[in-house]
């Protein structure tokens, strides 16, 4: 997997967590205890930081990129679906964020809620906790989430991370 340093800004990944052979990692990334990243994920910390927490996965073809002045913050146990972009904003713990969506700048994705696929949440956005954004750009529905499928998700993706880390081999003798 290219992990790369970018002058003085170095990756930090925790040992128990699993990143894809094709996933790139480059400058002031933190990537926490079971968190997965996975292939064609793109993190690029060159002028911000970006940090990944515990248990939470960031899906196929997602990248993740900040600012000066706008970190990018993802909690523990959020589920990042395939080819997401987050761009300088905060998902706190336990939140989900559906395919194809796009989180801009110093938008707040609250704890428990959920980012419709394909939706579009611009900047300075504030999602409450408990709540569905969905659309371009977001309508929000407070108290619509659902709580079971984002632990469930999360879960999945904790042992999925584990089975790949353990079992994962290439085969095509390169």
């Amino acid at each position: 997997m290219p992990i790369y340093r970018l002058g003085h800004r170095t990756p930090t990944i925790d040992p128990a967590a699993y990143v894809s052979p094709d996933a790139v990692i480059i400058g002031n990334v933190t990537i926490g205890a079971e968190a997965s990243i996975w292939p064609g994920a793109v993190l690029r910390g060159d002028h911000g930081t970006i940090t990944i927490g515990a248990q939470t996965s960031v899906q196929d073809g997602t990248v993740i990129h900040c600012g000066p002045g706008f970190p990018t913050i993802v909690g523990e146990r959020c589920v990042i679906g395939h080819m997401v972009h987050l761009e300088g904003c905060i998902l706190e713990d336990d939140s989900l964020v559906g395919s194809g969506s796009v989180v801009l700048h110093h938008a707040v994705v609250g704890s428990w809620s959920i980012v419709g696929a394909n939706a579009v949440v611009p900047n300075r956005t504030q999602i409450p906790p408990d709540s569905m954004a969905l659309g371009v750009p977001v309508t929000i529905k407070e108290g619509a989430t659902n709580r079971p499928l984002i632990q469930h998700s999360a879960e999945q993706y904790v042992l999925n991370a584990r089975l790949f880390r353990d079992e994962l081999v290439r085969i095509d003798g390169v």
